[in-house]
Order: C-alpha cells, then sequence, then structure tokens
C-alpha cells in the first residue's frame, strides 16, 4: 500500500485524556476550565454533566474556540441527576430533573468484595462440583484439516455435568437500532456443558470464542475446537503452535481467522514466531487455507489479524497483509524500505487500517477505511499528533479509540466517532472515558480488541465503573451502562445494573437491543439481560443457577471471553496454565449455559 496524501483537515491540538471539568463526555462550549467545588444539583455519576461557565473576557475579545473534538454549540444537557450526597432535587423554578433522574449518593459503608476467587485466570472455585460420567463413543474423521467427532448419549455435556442436581452483529440486519417488541420471556438457565482445562507445563494461550447457528468454536491448546451449541466436541482443528491472535469478526457463513505460531516451544527454540495466518470455517471444522508473507527471505511477525469485507488481513510493527478470504490469494504486503507501515486493521463489513508513520515512541497515525479488495485508500482520517495508539472499536459505523492521557489501564482514554463517507474523514464527535469512570477495556497496543462495550448504528454503549448507590437500603456497589449519541458525543441514556454485581455490555442484538451479562454474585448466578435503546428498560433473558456460580465467576467477561448467541451463554478462557498447588478445584476452558 502506498502512503495518500494527507487530508486538509489537520485538527487543531488538545482536547484528549481526562477531562479537566466534570463534563462526563459533553463536548463543553469553552475550552476545559480547572476543576472547582460542584454546586449542589448538579449531575451526579454517570451522566454528563454542564461545564463550568468561563471567566469574563475582556470587551471586544473574541471567544475562544473550543477544544479539539467538541462541537462549538453544546445545547442544553439531557440527563441531569444528583451527585454524591446531595440532598433533594432543586426547587421549584430551579429546573427539574429529566426522565432518568436518580436518587442522591449518599454516605455508605464499602461492601464487601463482589465476589472470591483471586486474580484472573481460569478457575477459582472452592468446592468440588458433582461430575456424573456417561458412555461417550468417539469417531474420529479426518476431514479437510479437521477432526470430527461424534457423541453418543452425551446429553450436550461430553460426559461431564458440572451442575449440582439443583440446577457478531454490531446491529440488526438493515442496520437500524431497533428497541421495542414483545417482552421476551425469562429462560431459568442451567449449566449444560463445561470442558475442563488440559494439563499443560506452562502458560499457553487459548484466546478465540466464536458461535454459528451450528457451533460454538474456542480455541484451545494447539488446536480449535468445535462443540454442539448443548455441548459434545464435534470436531478438532490441529494448528502447529499456539494461538497469538483470533479475529472477532465472523462472517455471516461463519468464517474467521486466526494468527497462529509456526511450531511449539523446543529447548533449542523457546520462542517461535507469530507468523502463520490461517482462515477457519466454523460450520465445516476445517481450515480453508494457511499461509504466511514474507520480506525478503523472512517470514514477517505479526500482531493480530481480522476479517472485512470479504478480506483477511494481518498487521503488527513490521506492517500489514492481506489475502482473499475465498482462496487464500495474497492481496498486498509491506514493501522494503517503507517507512509507514499498517499496525493492525479493524473488520467487519468494512476493513480499516490504522496506519503508523515516523519513529515509534513519536509515530504519527491515520485511519484509513480501504478497498478490501485492493488495499486502496477510500477514505483517511488524520489522528491527533502525541496519540502512539488507537482501536478500531467499529468499523460500520467507525469508531476509533484513543490512549491519550487518562485511560486508567483500560488501554483507551477517548472514542472519536468519524464520518469515513468522504476521501478526508470528518470528526463527529468525541467520547472520553473520564479518567476511569467508563470501563471499556482495549488491548494495549493492538488495534483490535476493544471489550466491555457495543456499538449500535448511532450509538456507543459503555459501562461505568462501581460505587455506592445512595440508597441506605441497597447493599452493594452498583454500575450503570450508559449510552452515548455517536454524532453529539452527549449521553441518551443509562441502564442501571444490580447492586452487588457489575453489569457489562457484550454485543448488539439482532433486534437492535443491547445485549449485557450480568456478574454472578455470592448468593446468584449471573444473568444475560437486554436493553432497549429507546427507554434503556431492562429485560432478563437467561438467568443462571446460584449451584455453579464460582465456576460461572471464573471465567466471567469482565477478564475472560463471554459470548450470548442461539439463546445460549458461551464463557472461555484467555490461558491455559499449569495447576497450582493453592488451587483444589477444577478449571474450565469452556462453559455453556442455557435452558433444558
Amino acid at each position: 500500500m502506498s502512503q495518500p496524501p494527507q487530508p486538509p483537515n489537520e485538527p487543531p491540538k488538545g482536547g484528549f485524556g481526562p477531562p479537566q471539568d466534570p463534563s462526563y463526555g459533553y463536548p463543553p462550549a469553552q475550552p476545559p476550565q480547572p476543576p472547582q467545588q460542584p454546586p449542589q444539583g448538579q449531575p451526579g455519576y454517570g451522566y454528563p454533566q454542564a461545564p463550568p461557565p468561563p471567566p469574563p473576557l475582556p470587551p471586544g475579545t473574541p471567544p475562544p474556540p473550543p477544544g479539539y473534538g467538541y462541537p462549538a454549540q453544546p445545547g442544553p444537557q439531557d440527563f441531569p441527576t444528583q451527585p454524591y450526597g446531595t440532598g433533594p432535587g432543586p426547587q421549584q423554578g430551579q429546573g427539574q430533573p429529566g426522565p432518568y433522574g436518580q436518587q442522591p449518593y449518599g454516605a455508605y459503608p464499602p461492601p464487601p468484595a463482589r465476589f472470591p476467587g483471586g486474580a484472573p485466570g481460569g478457575g477459582r472455585s472452592k468446592q468440588r462440583l458433582t461430575v456424573i460420567v456417561s458412555a461417550v463413543v468417539v469417531l474420529a474423521l479426518a476431514i479437510g484439516g479437521g477432526v470430527w467427532f461424534a457423541t453418543k448419549d452425551d446429553g450436550g455435556k461430553d460426559g461431564k455435568s458440572l451442575a449440582k442436581s439443583d440446577e457478531k452483529g454490531d446491529r440488526d440486519k438493515d442496520g437500524k437500532d431497533g428497541g421495542g417488541g414483545a417482552k421476551p420471556e425469562t429462560v431459568d438457565g442451567k449449566l449444560l456443558f463445561g470442558k475442563e482445562q488440559e494439563r499443560v507445563p506452562d502458560l499457553v494461550t487459548t484466546k478465540g470464542l466464536w458461535a454459528t447457528d451450528k457451533y460454538v468454536v474456542k480455541s484451545d491448546v494447539y488446536k480449535l475446537v468445535g462443540y454442539g451449541l448443548s455441548g459434545g466436541r464435534k470436531w478438532e482443528v490441529p494448528l502447529d503452535g499456539e494461538i497469538c491472535w483470533a479475529s472477532q469478526r465472523t462472517t455471516a457463513d461463519g468464517k474467521t481467522a486466526v494468527l497462529f505460531k509456526n511450531a511449539r516451544p523446543t529447548p533449542e527454540k523457546k520462542y517461535p514466531s507469530c507468523d502463520q495466518v490461517a482462515a477457519i470455517d466454523l460450520n465445516a471444522g476445517k481450515k480453508l487455507w494457511q499461509h504466511t508473507a514474507k520480506l525478503g527471505d523472512e517470514d514477517i511477525r505479526f500482531d493480530e489479524v481480522t476479517v472485512g469485507g470479504g478480506t483477511v488481513a494481518a498487521g503488527g510493527t513490521s506492517g500489514g497483509a492481506a489475502w482473499s478470504l475465498d482462496g487464500g490469494k495474497e492481496l498486498w504486503k509491506p514493501k522494503s524500505g517503507d517507512s509507514c507501515k499498517d499496525a493492525g486493521y479493524g473488520g467487519g463489513d468494512k476493513l480499516v487500517a490504522v496506519r503508523r508513520c515516523g519513529a515509534y515512541n513519536r509515530p504519527s497515525l491515520e485511519v484509513q477505511t480501504l478497498n478490501p479488495a485492493t488495499g486502496a485508500v477510500k477514505s483517511a482520517f488524520r489522528v491527533p499528533s502525541g496519540i502512539s495508539w488507537a482501536h478500531i472499536a467499529s468499523t460500520d459505523p467507525l469508531v476509533v479509540g484513543l490512549d491519550a492521557a487518562g485511560s486508567a489501564g483500560n488501554g483507551v482514554s477517548d472514542f472519536m466517532a468519524v464520518d469515513d463517507s468522504a476521501k478526508a474523514g470528518r470528526l463527529r464527535s468525541k467520547i472520553s472515558t473520564q479518567g476511569g469512570v467508563y470501563t471499556p477495556k482495549c488491548d494495549a497496543t493492538n488495534v483490535e480488541g476493544c471489550v466491555k462495550l457495543a456499538v449500535s448504528k448511532d450509538t456507543l454503549y459503555l459501562p461505568t465503573k462501581e460505587h455506592t448507590s445512595g440508597k441506605s437500603t441497597v447493599s452493594g456497589e452498583v454500575n450503570e451502562v450508559v449510552g452515548f449519541d455517536l454524532a453529539s458525543g452527549r449521553s441518551k441514556g443509562k441502564a442501571e445494573g444490580t447492586p452487588g454485581s457489575l453489569l457489562l455490555p457484550l454485543s448488539m442484538g439482532e433486534d437492535g437491543h443491547v445485549i449485557a451479562y450480568q456478574l454472578p454474585t455470592y448468593q446468584s448466578g449471573g444473568s444475560v439481560v437486554r436493553i432497549d435503546p429507546a427507554t434503556y428498560g431492562k429485560d432478563v433473558l437467561l438467568r443462571n443457577p446460584a449451584a455453579t456460580h464460582e465456576a460461572e465467576n471464573a471465567l466471567s467477561p469482565d477478564y475472560q471471553e463471554g459470548l450470548y448467541a442461539q439463546g445460549r451463554l458461551f464463557l472461555g478462557n484467555h490461558y491455559a496454565d499449569k495447576p497450582r498447588s493453592s488451587h483444589s478445584g477444577k478449571t474450565y476452558t469452556l462453559l455453556i449455559f442455557g435452558g433444558s
């Protein structure tokens, strides 16, 4: 790919990172002012607040321009609430709270930890779950680079029951936000299947979890394994080495891509290279093709891979390469001496590159919407200077995450909605994570991999951090999922979680609702809920039992993998590790929850 001419819309500098006023995502009319003590009656946690008034200007002085990324004239505040510890709402004549007003946050003693179990990593269970072994007949068939398995009388449990006895798409099909409709029936779920982690001598990456209308597929130790939607191993695709990256994107007909190492580690070669790219047909249970890209005589090492617009694209510090999904034809690769490199790509219906030029520690970044068949640049948006890492949260609509000051360790401090309909991309809005008030997670240096968020045609949904509810009758901390308008950057509404638990957005449902996950607590299992984008009301789709809450919590999407599809909740681990002497319970690679 050649470096395109720079677009003429060089944005002004500044405006990123944690704001110096309590604007919570609202575009201020003036540049940020120093922090002020919030007066009584200002908005509370999780909602944008009106910026403080600027100091008076001398006569004849023109007003200063707005900071970068903010529309010039914000409108009125949409959803006023009350801050921590404030009293009753405003009196008559002072303005009334909006439709999403909250009770004030009062003084409240800190609750106990939400759930015991230690650091992230598979399996924290302290109690042994009942294991019921049933007969399993396994027939291995070599088909297209995969191994298929036939099971008999497994009841969808692959021979094991872990429960006690009491127990892709970003938007809907027409691209519009949905909502409304009949209230769904809540399914009382149970643990249908659990796959125990393989024993390994050392840490092995197993990131990767997909679901089609036929199978749920999990990356495992040096392989991909397909299971029935209620359990039971169906096929296996062996890999040369450890998984390095698994695309979050799956095509409508069930195809995706993975990046893996060229060999297993040996005493002579402890660190094989991540240079193998393969396209996988998840419904057929086979590898479609496997390729590398060469720069001179050397295979190029990549950091990540995705699928977008019918193209498989891999990127990293050495640059990017691409192949056609169908057939594996090489479309482009890095050129020797190229001063600009594709650090990675965002996939989906479109293919978007983050292109880095200049010094590694002080690069200039450009977000490029590509023709996926040729790599030609259709639209380019220049990232403000001083930003070293950019992430693609969504390609359609285009939402870019930036790691400026104030990411609070989550890899993203700000999101930009970008209009890429013209040759020069145009900033639509900027949404700040407010230095950790909102808690999505993006991989520190990779382009894709943002989780704990959802993006629809016109809204970005983010979770807030946990905080006291301010209600004396409610025990435990609570958080919300807040929707932000991509056109203005303003908040639109919020869905409140359950006290003592964390509410996380997972994805967009086909009907336009947000699919979210409520983590388990001490006394209850987790649940899958849908959030109406119009009212922000919640409906419980799947309620898991208390009997398996420890195993469920060990694979929590807060730090592992989770997706909801075909009426099932699928939870998977990121790593397989050697057994720990301090851990007496079971460690799982995959759990499936659903109805009978």
